[in-house]
C-alpha cells in the first residue's frame, strides 16, 4: 500500500518531465529522461542488480502517454516506444526526493560504462 498519495499529475507542455504533487504539499518536476532511465520495467532494472541496465540516449526522451494503473501508479509511455514500466506513487515520491542523486549516479554510471545521454546504447 502507498505511503504516498499524489494529488495531481500534470505532463509539461514539452512533454520533457512529469510534474508531481502530493498530499504531503511536496511538488516534484521529474524530467522524463530521468524516469526513463530508472524505469522500474524489467527491460531496465532486470531481476537482479546484476541484470540493471544503463541506457544511454535519453537526453530528450518525451513522455507520450500517462495512463493509471489502478489506484496506485502510472504507466509511462515515451518517444522511444518504451512502455513498460509500472511508477508506483511511492517510485515517484522516491524519485522526486532523490532526484539529484538519482540523476549524479546515472551519469556516473554512463562514464563508467563508455556511454553518454545523447548517443543511444545500453549495458
Amino acid at each position: 500500500m502507498s505511503t504516498h498519495w499524489p494529488t495531481e499529475l500534470r505532463l509539461a507542455k514539452d512533454r520533457r518531465a512529469l510534474c508531481v504533487t502530493f498530499d504531503d504539499g511536496k511538488i516534484f518536476e521529474l524530467p522524463a529522461e530521468l524516469l526513463r532511465v530508472t524505469s522500474p520495467s524489467a527491460e531496465v532494472q532486470g531481476h537482479s542488480e546484476a541484470e540493471r541496465k544503463t541506457v544511454g540516449g535519453k537526453r530528450n526522451v518525451m513522455i507520450l502517454v500517462v495512463d493509471a494503473v489502478g489506484n496506485y501508479a502510472v504507466r509511462l509511455g515515451f518517444d522511444d516506444m518504451h512502455s513498460t514500466g509500472i511508477y508506483s506513487w511511492d517510485f515517484l515520491y522516491d524519485l522526486g526526493v532523490n532526484a539529484q542523486k538519482r540523476f549524479q549516479d546515472y551519469c556516473d554510471d554512463l562514464a563508467a560504462k563508455g556511454l553518454d545521454r545523447d548517443r543511444p546504447g545500453m549495458r
